[in-house]
């Protein structure tokens, strides 16, 4: 499974402005309600049902919030490069500033995991966090989200 199955264009937002985790969550949904055409009130309850288990922000300033959608036919992944890190309540309490979201369908177990170890095989690349944070566009932002893993990657 490769993160360009999953992510457009439309789902990179390369500025996000959100001053907290709640407000960047919301615009993280805003934008994935257009993406995938749920309703942005259920992406939000998801994403926040999801966070209130224990949060996403994995540590070394990323966070992958991700949930289960019942109307959904296909897995989404979102991805946002904040402007300032905000507080995600990470493992290493260090804050957030790169945010992939991954929404899939109920009954999509299987490719739910895959999705999610492909977006760990990738920020395990030495280079990889430090071209995320360094490409300036949507169009360069893609490019380092779906380049192909090197073999040691994995």
């Amino acid at each position: 499974m490769e993160l360009g199955d999953l992510l457009t264009r439309d789902g990179i937002i390369p500025s996000l402005k959100a001053k907290s985790k709640k407000l960047a969550l919301q615009e993280v949904a805003e934008r994935a309600a257009l993406v995938t055409g749920l309703p942005l009130r259920d992406i939000v309850e998801a994403l926040t049902q999801r966070e209130r288990l224990g949060s996403t922000g994995l540590g070394r300033g990323i966070a992958i919030p991700h949930a289960k959608m019942k109307d959904l036919t296909a897995i989404h992944c979102l991805f946002a490069r904040l402007d300032e890190p905000v507080d995600f309540e990470s493992l290493d309490g260090e804050p957030v500033d790169l945010i992939f979201v991954l929404l899939a369908p109920e009954h999509a177990s299987g490719d739910h995991l895959k999705a999610l170890a492909r977006i760990s095989r990738l920020l395990r690349e030495p280079k990889a966090l430090e071209r995320l944070r360094a490409a300036r566009d949507k169009n360069s932002l893609f490019a380092v989200l779906t380049q192909p893993l090197t073999s040691n990657a994995a």
